[in-house]
Protein backbone atom coordinates (compact mmCIF):
# COMPACT_ATOMS: atom_id res chain seq x y z
CA UNK A 1 0.00 0.00 0.00
CA UNK A 2 1.07 3.60 -0.48
CA UNK A 3 2.57 5.38 2.49
CA UNK A 4 2.25 9.05 3.32
CA UNK A 5 4.97 10.22 5.69
CA UNK A 6 4.24 13.27 7.79
CA UNK A 7 6.05 14.64 10.81
CA UNK A 8 5.49 16.97 13.69
CA UNK A 9 7.81 18.54 16.21
CA UNK A 10 8.85 15.81 18.66
CA UNK A 11 10.84 15.80 21.89
CA UNK A 12 12.14 12.25 21.50
CA UNK A 13 14.14 11.68 18.32
CA UNK A 14 13.60 7.93 18.63
CA UNK A 15 10.05 8.63 17.41
CA UNK A 16 11.49 10.14 14.22
CA UNK A 17 13.03 6.92 12.91
CA UNK A 18 11.44 5.82 9.63
CA UNK A 19 9.62 2.52 10.07
CA UNK A 20 7.48 2.39 6.91
CA UNK A 21 8.43 -0.32 4.44
CA UNK A 22 7.17 1.38 1.27
CA UNK A 23 8.04 5.03 0.69
CA UNK A 24 6.04 6.35 -2.24
CA UNK A 25 4.78 9.73 -1.08
CA UNK A 26 6.32 12.30 1.24
CA UNK A 27 4.13 15.23 2.17
CA UNK A 28 4.70 18.25 4.40
CA UNK A 29 6.02 21.75 4.76
CA UNK A 30 9.43 22.81 3.43
CA UNK A 31 12.50 24.07 5.27
CA UNK A 32 14.93 26.03 3.07
CA UNK A 33 18.65 25.74 3.94
CA UNK A 34 20.54 27.97 1.54
CA UNK A 35 24.11 27.60 0.36
CA UNK A 36 26.21 25.17 -1.65
CA UNK A 37 28.79 22.58 -0.55
CA UNK A 38 27.27 22.00 2.88
CA UNK A 39 29.56 19.33 4.30
CA UNK A 40 28.82 16.66 6.89
CA UNK A 41 30.90 18.40 9.56
CA UNK A 42 28.51 21.34 9.38
CA UNK A 43 25.51 19.03 9.53
CA UNK A 44 26.87 17.25 12.63
CA UNK A 45 30.17 18.47 14.18
CA UNK A 46 32.84 15.81 14.70
CA UNK A 47 32.93 16.21 18.49
CA UNK A 48 29.43 14.70 18.67
CA UNK A 49 30.45 11.42 17.02
CA UNK A 50 31.62 9.71 20.21
CA UNK A 51 28.35 7.92 20.98
CA UNK A 52 28.01 4.24 20.09
CA UNK A 53 24.38 4.83 19.02
CA UNK A 54 22.66 7.53 16.98
CA UNK A 55 20.17 8.44 19.71
CA UNK A 56 20.06 12.11 20.64
CA UNK A 57 21.66 13.36 17.42
CA UNK A 58 18.52 15.13 16.24
CA UNK A 59 18.99 18.10 18.56
CA UNK A 60 22.63 18.42 17.45
CA UNK A 61 21.98 18.91 13.72
CA UNK A 62 23.72 22.08 12.47
CA UNK A 63 24.65 22.78 16.10
CA UNK A 64 27.57 25.16 15.47
CA UNK A 65 25.55 27.14 12.94
CA UNK A 66 22.56 27.37 15.27
CA UNK A 67 24.28 28.32 18.56
CA UNK A 68 27.19 30.48 19.69
CA UNK A 69 29.70 29.56 22.41
CA UNK A 70 27.22 30.65 25.11
CA UNK A 71 24.46 28.54 23.51
CA UNK A 72 22.57 31.62 22.36
CA UNK A 73 20.55 30.96 19.22
CA UNK A 74 21.85 32.30 15.92
CA UNK A 75 19.76 33.08 12.87
CA UNK A 76 19.31 29.73 11.16
CA UNK A 77 16.38 27.96 9.45
CA UNK A 78 16.46 25.18 12.07
CA UNK A 79 15.87 27.84 14.75
CA UNK A 80 13.06 29.55 12.83
CA UNK A 81 9.72 28.68 14.43
CA UNK A 82 7.97 29.12 11.07
CA UNK A 83 9.69 25.96 9.83
CA UNK A 84 9.51 23.94 13.04
CA UNK A 85 8.67 20.32 12.22
CA UNK A 86 8.89 20.79 8.44
CA UNK A 87 9.83 17.35 7.04
CA UNK A 88 11.16 18.41 3.61
CA UNK A 89 14.54 20.15 3.44
CA UNK A 90 15.37 22.25 0.37
CA UNK A 91 19.13 22.62 -0.07
CA UNK A 92 21.72 23.77 -2.59
CA UNK A 93 24.42 22.07 -4.64
CA UNK A 94 26.71 19.24 -3.45
CA UNK A 95 24.88 18.83 -0.16
CA UNK A 96 26.44 16.30 2.23
CA UNK A 97 29.98 16.53 0.85
CA UNK A 98 33.05 15.92 3.02
CA UNK A 99 33.64 12.93 5.26
CA UNK A 100 31.29 9.98 4.76
CA UNK A 101 29.73 9.91 8.22
CA UNK A 102 26.42 8.13 8.73
CA UNK A 103 25.72 10.47 11.64
CA UNK A 104 24.83 13.34 9.28
CA UNK A 105 21.67 11.82 7.74
CA UNK A 106 20.88 10.21 11.09
CA UNK A 107 20.90 13.65 12.77
CA UNK A 108 18.62 15.08 10.08
CA UNK A 109 16.21 12.12 10.26
CA UNK A 110 16.04 12.32 14.05
CA UNK A 111 15.30 16.03 13.72
CA UNK A 112 12.27 15.16 11.58
CA UNK A 113 13.61 15.28 8.02
CA UNK A 114 11.83 12.85 5.69
CA UNK A 115 13.08 14.01 2.27
CA UNK A 116 15.79 16.33 0.98
CA UNK A 117 15.40 18.27 -2.25
CA UNK A 118 18.42 19.99 -3.78
CA UNK A 119 20.50 20.68 -6.85
CA UNK A 120 22.91 17.78 -6.19
CA UNK A 121 24.18 15.52 -3.41
CA UNK A 122 27.42 13.81 -2.45
CA UNK A 123 27.06 10.17 -3.53
CA UNK A 124 27.92 8.55 -0.19
CA UNK A 125 25.64 10.94 1.68
CA UNK A 126 22.77 10.05 -0.67
CA UNK A 127 23.46 6.32 -0.16
CA UNK A 128 23.44 6.79 3.62
CA UNK A 129 20.16 8.68 3.37
CA UNK A 130 18.60 5.89 1.30
CA UNK A 131 19.61 3.28 3.87
CA UNK A 132 17.51 5.03 6.54
CA UNK A 133 14.54 5.91 4.33
CA UNK A 134 15.27 9.51 3.26
CA UNK A 135 14.90 10.24 -0.48
CA UNK A 136 17.41 12.72 -1.93
CA UNK A 137 15.86 14.37 -4.96
CA UNK A 138 17.62 16.56 -7.56
CA UNK A 139 15.92 19.58 -9.13
CA UNK A 140 17.20 22.06 -11.66
CA UNK A 141 19.03 25.03 -10.12
CA UNK A 142 16.27 27.46 -11.03
CA UNK A 143 13.61 25.18 -9.53
CA UNK A 144 15.58 24.84 -6.28
CA UNK A 145 15.83 28.64 -6.04
CA UNK A 146 12.12 29.05 -6.74
CA UNK A 147 11.19 26.40 -4.17
CA UNK A 148 13.35 28.04 -1.49
CA UNK A 149 11.82 31.45 -2.18
CA UNK A 150 8.30 30.01 -2.21
CA UNK A 151 8.87 28.23 1.11
CA UNK A 152 10.25 31.44 2.61
CA UNK A 153 7.17 33.39 1.51
CA UNK A 154 4.72 30.61 2.42
CA UNK A 155 6.11 28.68 5.41
CA UNK A 156 2.76 26.95 5.95
CA UNK A 157 2.48 25.65 2.38
CA UNK A 158 2.52 21.88 1.90
CA UNK A 159 4.57 20.08 -0.73
CA UNK A 160 3.70 16.61 -2.02
CA UNK A 161 6.46 14.41 -3.38
CA UNK A 162 5.59 11.46 -5.60
CA UNK A 163 8.47 8.99 -5.80
CA UNK A 164 6.57 7.04 -8.46
CA UNK A 165 5.98 10.03 -10.79
CA UNK A 166 9.24 11.84 -9.93
CA UNK A 167 7.30 15.05 -9.30
CA UNK A 168 6.87 17.60 -6.53
CA UNK A 169 3.63 19.56 -6.26
CA UNK A 170 4.19 22.83 -4.40
CA UNK A 171 2.49 26.22 -4.44
CA UNK A 172 0.50 25.49 -7.62
CA UNK A 173 3.52 24.24 -9.55
CA UNK A 174 4.66 20.76 -10.52
CA UNK A 175 8.43 20.30 -10.48
CA UNK A 176 10.10 17.22 -12.05
CA UNK A 177 13.04 15.74 -10.18
CA UNK A 178 15.71 13.14 -10.76
CA UNK A 179 16.67 10.44 -8.27
CA UNK A 180 19.16 7.60 -8.30
CA UNK A 181 17.10 4.82 -9.88
CA UNK A 182 18.37 2.16 -7.49
CA UNK A 183 17.25 4.34 -4.57
CA UNK A 184 13.89 5.03 -6.18
CA UNK A 185 13.21 1.34 -6.78
CA UNK A 186 14.27 0.49 -3.23
CA UNK A 187 11.75 2.96 -1.80
CA UNK A 188 8.94 1.81 -4.08
CA UNK A 189 9.63 -1.90 -3.56
CA UNK A 190 10.24 -1.64 0.17
CA UNK A 191 13.84 -2.82 -0.12
CA UNK A 192 15.67 0.21 1.29
CA UNK A 193 16.13 -1.17 4.84
CA UNK A 194 18.92 -3.79 4.87
CA UNK A 195 18.24 -4.77 8.48
CA UNK A 196 14.59 -5.44 7.68
CA UNK A 197 15.69 -7.50 4.68
CA UNK A 198 17.92 -9.64 6.87
CA UNK A 199 15.22 -10.16 9.49
CA UNK A 200 12.61 -10.95 6.85
CA UNK A 201 14.88 -13.64 5.42
CA UNK A 202 15.89 -15.13 8.76
CA UNK A 203 14.28 -18.53 8.11
CA UNK A 204 15.97 -18.86 4.72
CA UNK A 205 19.31 -17.81 6.21
CA UNK A 206 18.98 -20.40 8.98
CA UNK A 207 18.05 -23.10 6.46
CA UNK A 208 21.08 -22.37 4.29
CA UNK A 209 23.36 -22.11 7.31
CA UNK A 210 22.14 -25.48 8.52
CA UNK A 211 23.08 -27.10 5.20
CA UNK A 212 26.68 -25.83 5.27
CA UNK A 213 29.02 -28.40 6.81
CA UNK A 214 31.57 -25.83 7.96
CA UNK A 215 28.89 -24.06 9.99
CA UNK A 216 27.56 -27.28 11.54
CA UNK A 217 30.97 -28.42 12.84
CA UNK A 218 30.98 -28.76 16.59
CA UNK A 219 27.20 -28.75 16.85
CA UNK A 220 25.59 -31.45 18.91
CA UNK A 221 23.04 -33.59 17.09
CA UNK A 222 19.55 -32.15 17.51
Amino acid sequence: MDTKITTKNRQDDADCVVTEKFIRTVEGRCLPVRGDDTDTDRIIPARFLTSITFEGLGKLAFFDERFDNELNKKVHPFNDLRFCGAPIMVVGKNFGCGSSREHAPQALMRNGTRAIVGESFAAIFADNCCSIGIPTLCLRKEDVGWMMDAAQRNPGATAKISIERCEIEFCNRTLPFQEDESHRRAFLDGRWDAVYELLEGQKDADRVAGSLPYLSLGRKPG
